[in-house]
Parts: structure tokens; C-alpha cells; sequence
């Protein structure tokens, strides 16, 4: 009789232990659940904030293109392309820079950890992968970082000089642009990132 409470309560034992663990695992499921939806919708309201102030940068930048070619546009992101951006910025209660490995502006340097976020998406677009946006949490505020990738357009200025970029345009980087390294890409490669910072709950 002894011997047969010692084992009912060995395997009362077990049956609490595997209770608890399986308590643990189930709390630890719904806590990255909850975490992956939250990361969702922080990743809508970041790409909401860059497609909304490259929509709005691309609508003016073809404007000065249509009225006076596209030595104006140089013009045009040489004088309003961060003011631009930052009122944008301001309007959606969020910081939004524009970074570059590469960049035309060096006020547009990516910092180590950007360039980190630019390598990782250039490292996916090579492997044939459609690169998501990265969302970061640091101190209750969200950053979200999302490429920006070269199309069609913008080959007149950050193609490749006397093929894309014609003599005119490319004496008019040369003067606005003494620093610049943003040439030489093709279509659909990684130019830079968006940063996207703004408070949790947004």
C-alpha cells in the first residue's frame, strides 16, 4: 500500500510539472502572437508614412522634371527634398529620413546600424526575395526601416554617366553635388532606406 501512494504521487508530481510547463509554453506562444500582430500593424502605419512622403517627393520632383528638365529636379532635391520630407514628417508626428550607403547629400550618410538594414535588404533582393520592412523597438518608440529601390526614373540621375545620365545632368551633379557617390545603379537595386520613427500605440 505504501509503495503504491509513493507512485500515485510521483505521477501526481508529473502531471502538475507537465501542467506548468505546458502553462509556460502557451503564455509564451500568446506573448509572440501578440507580439507579430503588433509588429504587423506597426509595419502598415511606418509604410503609410514613407509611401505617403515619397508619393507627395515624386509629385513634385516630376512636376520641376515636366516644367524644366531634369537639371531643375537637381535643383529641386538640392534645395527641397529634406525640407519637404521634414514637413511631411511633421504632419505625421514622425521623424522620416532618407539614408544611403551611397548617398548624393552627404547629410543623407546612413549610420552603422542603416547600413546593417541596407546590406540585409540588398542581400535579399540578390537571393530573389521581395524584402519586407524591419520594424525595431528602442525606448517606446518605433523605427521602421523599408528599401528604396531604384526604378526607370531614376536612372536620369543615379544611372550610369553619358548612358542614363546625360553630360548636361551630370555637370549639374558635379556642381550641386561635390561629394556625391549616388551613381552607377540599374534598376531595382537597394539605393538607400527609409527610417521611420514614431511612439508605440501610434
Amino acid at each position: 500500500m505504501k509503495k503504491y501512494t509513493i507512485l500515485m504521487a510521483f505521477f501526481l508530481l508529473i502531471g502538475v510539472t507537465s501542467c506548468k510547463s505546458d502553462t509556460k509554453k502557451d503564455t509564451a506562444k500568446a506573448a509572440q502572437e501578440t507580439q507579430q500582430v503588433q509588429d504587423s500593424i506597426y509595419k502598415t502605419t511606418g509604410l503609410k508614412y514613407a509611401m505617403s512622403t515619397k508619393a507627395t517627393l515624386g509629385k513634385n520632383l516630376m512636376g520641376a522634371i515636366q516644367k524644366k528638365g531634369t537639371e531643375h529636379a537637381l535643383e529641386f532635391c538640392n534645395t527641397k527634398a529634406i525640407p519637404l520630407t521634414d514637413s511631411m514628417a511633421v504632419a505625421q508626428k514622425a521623424i522620416i529620413k532618407r539614408v544611403s550607403d551611397k548617398p548624393r547629400n552627404p547629410n543623407n550618410q546612413a549610420n552603422t546600424e542603416e547600413l546593417g538594414y541596407i546590406k540585409s535588404f540588398k542581400d535579399q533582393l540578390a537571393a530573389g526575395q521581395q524584402p519586407e520592412g524591419i520594424v525595431k523597438k528602442k525606448n517606446g518608440k518605433v523605427h521602421f526601416y523599408y528599401p528604396i529601390a531604384t526604378n526607370q526614373m531614376c536612372l536620369q540621375c543615379h544611372g550610369t554617366p553619358n548612358e542614363q545620365i546625360k553630360p548636361q545632368v551630370m555637370t549639374m551633379i558635379d556642381k550641386l553635388y561635390p561629394e556625391d557617390k549616388a551613381k552607377g545603379y540599374a534598376i531595382n537595386e537597394v539605393r538607400g532606406i527609409w527610417n521611420v520613427v514614431f511612439e508605440e500605440g501610434e
